[in-house]
């Protein structure tokens, strides 16, 4: 699957989840953090697609997504990422 298809399908799942993903520019890596009691992701959208990613999929480790629909692709990413992390 394409790079660009991955990262549509996670914000996909970032809307269904009610995840707000904010793309900017500068010096920072990216990750989740907690604006005004909201969750939200920030990924810096200078860094490489591979970088926005891996932002993304360890980012969603967090939450239970056993019964959220994704496509295959997009939980296969997510699983990996957690097995890298561990």
């Amino acid at each position: 699957m394409k790079k660009e298809k991955l990262y549509a399908e996670f914000e996909n799942l970032g809307q269904r989840l009610g995840v707000k993903i904010i793309k900017g520019k500068g010096n920072f890596s990216g990750g989740i953090c907690v604006v005004k009691d909201e969750t939200v992701i920030v990924v810096n959208k200078m860094k490489p697609i591979e970088h926005r990613l891996k932002i993304l999929a360890t980012s969603f480790i967090d939450y239970n997504l056993d019964d959220i629909y994704m496509i295959p692709a997009l939980r296969a990413y997510i699983e990996n990422t957690r097995s890298l992390a561990l």
